[in-house]
């Protein structure tokens, strides 16, 4: 993914964000050696928040190390953590150097611990338990002077009744626990996003785009997100790569969004058909509320006293609602 190399990738979020709440509790987090559990969806930012972690520990200076346990083929996966010594196996010619011990001194991540083989936990469970390990191949113990932090998509709590993630290894890990929320749980980060985003790829992928019409932002809004931060990434890179200049307008989001999984255009008027096979009624009425409140700052041009008075409703509740869901018109006046 090509992007401006002057320009360091980092977490975005507004002052109202549900991630607020885990960026403040990471300072002191970070000052622990106790292993930590992340878990959020797939494309939240679970290892951007873990390097966070890392950054901030008193081990800064010492290495990150990252292993996705659920993209390397069970058969290699014990090699890749624990190393090898030389003939421990055909064609191990060598010793190597596992992911643990190339942690040393640092932080280690297990991302998608979920995906751990049944038959390597105990060895992971040992590791966090007696602090030692021994390379395949080998009788010789050795150290672990790291701090593990794991994370993972999955329920835990379901893949232990379920039998497939050992009881004792989740407690072992879930010592301290971060949640990351979903991004349709913040969709007041998305327009922050969406610019940070923009300000990483457009150079690189030789677009002079410069921003979003609000028609644009709103429409964002209306997509669920399934594949969170990165999906949104993704989708702005892709819109650069086919605008040279300019500003990225409702009709580039929406031919875009279109090739998405899921993704239904949304209604331009408040009238509702109930379709054949049935509808979602909390989503229909909150979408009905958000399409009116925007034809209510719209009509009073933004001024959101004027609007909560043409919607009935007190100030204060309009604009905890829009924290909840924000409304792009044009001239939003944030403080009226």
């Amino acid at each position: 993914m090509s992007r401006n190399p002057h320009i360091k990738k980092r977490i975005v979020c507004a002052p109202d964000s549900p991630l607020q709440r885990v960026l403040r509790s990471l300072p002191r987090v970070a000052q622990s050696p106790a292993p930590a559990l992340v878990i959020g969806e797939s494309g939240t930012g679970k290892e951007g928040i873990v390097q966070r972690i890392h950054d901030l520990a008193p081990w800064r200076s010492g290495p990150f190390v990252a292993i996705n346990c659920g993209a390397i083929p069970a058969a290699l996966l014990e090699s890749e953590l624990f190393g090898h010594v030389r003939g421990a196996f055909t064609g191990a010619d060598r010793p190597r150097l596992g992911r643990i011990e190339a942690a040393s001194n640092g932080t280690l991540l297990l991302d998608e611990v979920g995906e751990l083989p049944l038959e390597l936990q105990p060895k992971l469970l040992r590791v966090l338990q007696e602090r030692e390990y021994t390379p395949v191949g080998s009788e010789t113990p050795r150290r672990v002077e790291c701090r593990i932090i794991a994370a993972t998509n999955k329920d835990l709590v379901a893949e232990v009744e379920a039998g497939r993630f050992r009881n004792d290894l989740f407690f072992r890990l879930d010592v301290v626990r971060i949640e990351l929320p979903p991004l349709r749980a913040r969709m007041m980060d998305l327009p922050l996003l969406a610019a940070h985003f923009l300000e990483l790829h457009a150079e690189a992928n030789g677009s002079a785009v410069s921003g979003f019409t609000p028609e644009a932002l709103e429409e964002l809004t209306h997509f669920s997100w399934p594949g969170n931060v990165r999906e949104l990434e993704n989708i702005i890179l892709g819109l650069l790569v086919l605008r040279e200049e300019g500003v990225i307008d409702r009709d580039d989001v929406r031919w875009k969004l279109s090739t998405r999984p899921g993704w239904t255009p949304p209604r331009d008027s408040l009238s509702i058909a109930l379709p054949e096979d049935g509808l979602i009624l909390k989503e229909t009425l909150d979408r009905v509320e958000h399409d009116l409140i925007r034809e209510a700052l719209c009509r009073s041009k933004g001024n959101r006293s004027q609007a909560a008075s043409l919607l009935g409703l007190n100030r204060t509740t309009l604009v905890e609602k829009l924290k909840r869901r924000p409304v792009y018109t044009e001239g939003d006046e944030a403080g009226a």
